[in-house]
Order: C-alpha cells, then sequence, then structure tokens
C-alpha cells in the first residue's frame, strides 16, 4: 500500500454514525456470504465488527473479485458509505463498499476458525487453543477476558496511587527464594546461581523504609507442580508493603481493597461477562469479611470428613467445602508457622502459628491472597531463619542488616492477579486470564 497507513476510523466509531458519511477501515475479515452479484462481509478490528456490503455494480471488477474469493483473517482497507437501517432502535449498520483493497490474503487454514464463537472453556479445546494462542488471541472471548485484565489493573494501579502508595519495579532475577529452594526457578548466569522471583517482599521491604507505602505488579515464578486450576509456572503478583501497621491493619486495607476492584468491575466491566456468558462475581462487594482460625479450619474440615492435618496447607477441595460455609470471601487466620517463610511474625498467644491470613474466595475457587506482618527485630528473625535453615545463607545478610537500621513493624499481602480474575469472572482455570499461559508439564509454546 503507498501512503498513509495508520488508522483514523474504527469500527466502534462509526456504529452510531448518521447515514451517508464516508468512512475508511482497516481490518479483518473474518467471515462472508456470497450471493450473486452481491459479497457480504463481516470486517472486524480491535473494537468490533460491522458487515460491508460489495455490490458488483458499485466497485471495480477485480475488486468484486477480492471480495469473491476472500478468506477469512485476511486483512483489508475498506472505503464506503455508513448506512443505518431498521425500526424501533433496532437500527443496523453497514458499509457500503465504494473501494476494497486486500492488505494481506490469509492462507491457513485452522478450526475452529479464530473469531468464531466457540466455547473457549471447552475441555476437549483447551489442548488445541493453547498449542496455537497465538492465534486464538483473537477469539472475542479470548479478547474480552485480556480487555478485562486490562482494566482491573488499571483500577488496582488507581487505588494504590489514590492511597499514598509509590509503585516500585522489583528485580525479577534474585539470588533469595521466599521459600525452600526447591520450589523456584534456578537460572545459571555467569556461573552465579540466582533465581526467578518467587515474591520481591525482600525488596519492598526495603523499600518501605524510605516511601512507608510502596506496591509492585510483576511476574512470580513457581518451579514446585501443581495442576490445580489456580495454579501456573509463571503468574503475575500484586504486592504491597506499609511501615507501622499490624495483621488488622492490613486485613482492613485489603478488605478496602478487594471491594473496591469488585465495585469498579461490577460497574464498568459487565459487557465482558455478557460476552462470556457469565457474571460478574459481587461476593466481594461488602466487607468485613467473616473469619476463622486455620485451627477452626481444619476442625471444621474433619468434621466433614475430609482428611486435614495441623501444619499442612489447606487443599483445593478443603476450602471449597470451607467455602460452602460462607456466601462471601473469607479468612483463615494464623498459618503454621511450619507452612509460612520465616520472615512472618509468630503469634505471641499461639507459638505454633503466624500473623497472618489467607483470604479464601467465595464459590469454590481457592486462595485468592495472603497477608502479614513482618519480623523487625534481629533477634526474632535470626531464630526464624535457624528454623528455615537459612541462618548460615551469606545471601540473606542484606535482609538481616535491614533489621539494623531502624527497621519497623511493617505488613505486607500478596494477591495472584489471575486467580483475582478467575473468581471475578468465574471462569474454570487460571490459564485463560492471562495472555500466555505457562502451565506445568507442558512445553513453553507459543
Amino acid at each position: 500500500m503507498e501512503g498513509k497507513i495508520m488508522k483514523s476510523q474504527f469500527i466502534v466509531d462509526i456504529q452510531s454514525d448518521i447515514s451517508n458519511n464516508p468512512v475508511t477501515i482497516l481490518g479483518w475479515c473474518k467471515g462472508k456470504r456470497c450471493h450473486k452479484k452481491i459479497v457480504f462481509l463481516d470486517l472486524c478490528d480491535s473494537t468490533g465488527s460491522i458487515q460491508v456490503t460489495v455490490d458488483q455494480q458499485k466497485v471495480p471488477i477485480d475488486e468484486f473479485e477480492i471480495a469473491r474469493l476472500i478468506t477469512c483473517e485476511s486483512a483489508v482497507r475498506v472505503e464506503g458509505i455508513v448506512r443505518r437501517e431498521g425500526k424501533n432502535n433496532q437500527n443496523q449498520t453497514e458499509i457500503l463498499c465504494s473501494k476494497l483493497q486486500l492488505i494481506n490474503k490469509a492462507t491457513g487454514l485452522i478450526s475452529p476458525k479464530l473469531r468464531e464463537d466457540i466455547d473457549i472453556f471447552n475441555p476437549h479445546l483447551a489442548e488445541h487453543l493453547l498449542n496455537h494462542r497465538s492465534l486464538y488471541i483473537r477469539n472475542p472471548k479470548v479478547m474480552a477476558i485480556l480487555r478485562f485484565r486490562h482494566i482491573l489493573m488499571g483500577f488496582v494501579h488507581q487505588w494504590f496511587r489514590e492511597h499514598q502508595f509509590i509503585e516500585i519495579t522489583a528485580p525479577i532475577l534474585t539470588p533469595l527464594p521466599l521459600y525452600d529452594d526447591r520450589s523456584a526457578i534456578e537460572v545459571n548466569i555467569h556461573d552465579d546461581h540466582v533465581f526467578l522471583t518467587q515474591c520481591v517482599g525482600f525488596y519492598l521491604e526495603a523499600a518501605v523504609h524510605a516511601f512507608e507505602r510502596v506496591y509492585n505488579i510483576g511476574p512470580s515464578f513457581r518451579g514446585e507442580e501443581s495442576h490445580s486450576k489456580r495454579h501456573l509456572m509463571e503468574y503475575w503478583h500484586i504486592k504491597a508493603e506499609i511501615a507501622f501497621g499490624n495483621r488488622e491493619d492490613i486485613i482492613a486495607i485489603v478488605e478496602e481493597l478487594v471491594s473496591f476492584l469488585v465495585s469498579q468491575c461490577a460497574n464498568f466491566c459487565q459487557d465482558v461477562a455478557k460476552a462470556l456468558g457469565t457474571d460478574i462475581c459481587i461476593d466481594g462487594l461488602t466487607p468485613p469479611f467473616p473469619r476463622i482460625s486455620y485451627r477452626e479450619a481444619i476442625q471444621r474440615l474433619q468434621t466433614a470428613g475430609q482428611e486435614a492435618t495441623f501444619g499442612k496447607s489447606l487443599c483445593s477441595k478443603g476450602e471449597g467445602l470451607l467455602a460452602q460455609q460462607f456466601s462471601t470471601p473469607f479468612w483463615v487466620v494464623g498459618i503454621p508457622r511450619s507452612i509460612e517463610p520465616f520472615p512472618y511474625v509468630i503469634d505471641p498467644d499461639d507459638l505454633e502459628v503466624t500473623m497472618t491470613a489467607d483470604l479464601v474466595a467465595s464459590k469454590g475457587y481457592g486462595e485468592l491472597l495472603g497477608v502479614a506482618e513482618k519480623i523487625h527485630t534481629s533477634d526474632i528473625l535470626a531464630e526464624r531463619m535457624r528454623e528455615k535453615g537459612k541462618q548460615d545463607n551469606p545471601k540473606y545478610e542484606w535482609v538481616r542488616e535491614l533489621r539494623e537500621f531502624g527497621c519497623v513493624p511493617h505488613i505486607g499481602f500478596g494477591m495472584g492477579v489471575e486467580r483475582f480474575i478467575r473468581w471475578l469472572l468465574q471462569i474454570p482455570h487460571v490459564r485463560d486470564a492471562i495472555p500466555f499461559p505457562r502451565i506445568f508439564r507442558r512445553k513453553i509454546h507459543p
């Protein structure tokens, strides 16, 4: 093509346009219907789709042949006049084509068609859709989820900035795994053994003593295999740290954030839910959320006949059984010290558990996030590091050093973006909530 190619008009811009206005649209053909001397093209771009009527009497013969022979996903440039027809507010907008140019003819074949109205959550299609994710990202339902993700993350940034948080861009490569080394993904860089980050908490701990309220949104990596519907090998984390606070403070802050996000999504994202044939979950709209202790959770599960042992993480099935007893998200408070990593404060009233809490989603979608009080004194940190076998690791020296320079009681939370999206949209798997999912025991492709 010659001359300027940058788009100046989008399909959404002309859906409410008045008749007889000239337009130029660049996009893709997602379907066609041929009727002797007229071809109807379904033209789409990133904002929607519209019918283009190509009349043999109104365009040069070579352009009519382009319309007649065009393949799905071919990229085109259409010039024409807008026409609106219909009655009782059921107007249909179309473009009467005066000029049709082929930008690039699609030569590939794939089934189902990329922009077809398919069930993207159908388990029988899952492998095919994942193998060709770079193509099926064009599907309107996949696009709807990713557009929802984009809008949600805008609300997250909005809330943090309105509450005086500073965004800290923490490193992805780190010498410090939060949990056991075996649960992290190791990388060898110039004979230096480091890890892909599991959690940026150590770096936010440093920054919080400068800015007092900090947050980070970035990728995290999990080396420990899991095949549940809420685990990925690579996922995105919302993390925040606040100086001068306790567990009650961080629970209240998180409840305010969750309520805000649910409210905003319910108000502005119903079109996404409609496109997916689901509803925005509003169970988290009204805090405070109910609480049970970890000990009580174990007792409730044992009473229900579920195998549950103190000192073990609640499994997905266990969290699902507990969720049946609540109509909203609920807190499980006081996670055992045997489970939690070393930086978290031990409960002075129950030395077997930590000053932590996990927020579990309603409707059986599992844990959404965790909150914690962080250790700020050198002696208690040393005790916990000995307990976790990290006291002799020199790579943690700068973490210990933070406690020697006016470290204050501080609090933090971490929430998985894909888990939160899965719950809000009530979709089956976290893999559907990220553009290019990385799943255990599956080749990294595309």
